[in-house]
C-alpha cells in the first residue's frame, strides 16, 4: 500500500511539473544549451522530471500562480549559474541558460561547480550526498556525469534551508516569515531573496544591482513571461544585506 501511495504521489508530481514545463516548453526555454561551445545537451527533460519526482513539494506548493513562479525562479537562478549568454547573443542573452555543466574556472577542486546550481565546496557535496544517499565526496563527478543526479542536487539545494538562511523554496512559495533581523536587513520574500541565499555576499546589499544579479533577474523575467505569471515583489537584492559569510 505504501509503495502504491508513493507511486501515486510521484505520478501526481510529474503531472503537476509537466503541466507547466512541458517537453516543448523545456526545449523552448533552453533551446541553445546544445549549441557549439555549450555542454548543455547533457541536461534532458526526462532527467528534470525524474529528479523533480523525488521532491514532492517542488513546483507543487500553493496555487497555480505560486507554482509557476517557483519554477520560473528555479530556472532563472540555475540558468544564470550555467549561462553561456552574452549581450548580443542570438535570441538575446537570456536564451542561453544551461550551457555549462562544469565551472569554467574550477574554484575549489575537486569540489568545483557542477550541475544546474553549480554545486561547490566539499561541505555542500557532503550535505547533498547525505540527503540523496550518494557518495558525492568520493565521487563528485556524478553531478556532471548523471543528469538526474545533477538535477537532484540542484533541487535539493533549492528545497533545503541552511540556517540562518531559509530555503529558496520557502521564500518563493510564501512559506517563510522574515525575522526582525531579516526585515531590518531588507531581506523580504521575493526572487531577490533567492539570489541572497545563493550568492548574497557577492551580489546583494551594494545599493545597486551587480551585473550578475541583473542577469539572474533577466532570466527570471523571461521565464515568468513564458509561464504567464507576474514577477512578484522584491525581485532585486541590491538593498538586502547578505547573511554573514555570503
Amino acid at each position: 500500500m505504501r509503495r502504491l501511495l508513493a507511486l501515486a504521489g510521484a505520478t501526481l508530481l510529474i503531472a503537476a511539473a509537466g503541466s507547466i514545463i512541458t517537453r516543448a516548453m523545456f526545449e523552448s526555454m533552453l533551446s541553445h544549451r546544445g549549441d557549439q561551445g555549450c555542454q548543455g545537451a547533457f541536461y534532458t527533460y526526462d532527467a528534470f522530471i525524474k529528479a523533480a519526482g523525488d521532491f514532492p513539494r517542488f513546483g507543487t506548493t500553493g496555487n497555480d500562480e505560486t507554482r509557476r513562479r517557483e519554477l520560473a525562479a528555479f530556472f532563472g537562478q540555475t540558468s544564470h549559474e550555467t549561462t553561456g549568454g552574452w549581450a548580443t547573443a542570438p535570441d538575446g542573452p537570456f536564451a542561453w541558460g544551461y550551457c555549462r555543466v562544469n565551472e569554467i574556472t574550477p574554484s575549489d577542486p575537486p569540489y568545483y561547480g557542477r550541475g544546474p546550481i553549480q554545486l561547490t565546496h566539499k561541505y555542500n557535496y557532503q550535505l547533498a550526498g547525505d540527503a540523496l544517499g550518494l557518495d558525492l565526496v568520493n565521487n563528485p563527478d556524478l553531478v556532471s556525469s548523471d543528469p538526474v543526479v545533477a538535477f537532484r542536487t540542484a533541487i535539493w539545494f533549492w528545497m533545503t534551508a541552511q540556517s540562518p538562511k531559509p530555503s529558496c523554496h520557502d521564500v518563493i512559495t510564501n512559506q517563510w516569515t522574515p525575522s526582525g533581523d531579516d526585515r531590518s536587513s531588507g531581506r523580504l520574500p521575493g526572487y531577490g531573496m533567492a539570489t541572497n541565499i545563493i550568492n548574497g555576499g557577492e551580489e546583494c546589499g551594494k545599493g545597486y544591482s551587480t551585473d550578475n544579479a541583473k542577469d539572474r533577474v533577466g532570466y527570471y523575467k523571461r521565464y515568468c513571461d513564458m509561464f504567464r505569471v507576474g514577477y512578484g515583489d522584491n525581485i532585486a537584492c541590491r538593498d538586502q544585506k547578505p547573511y554573514g559569510g555570503g
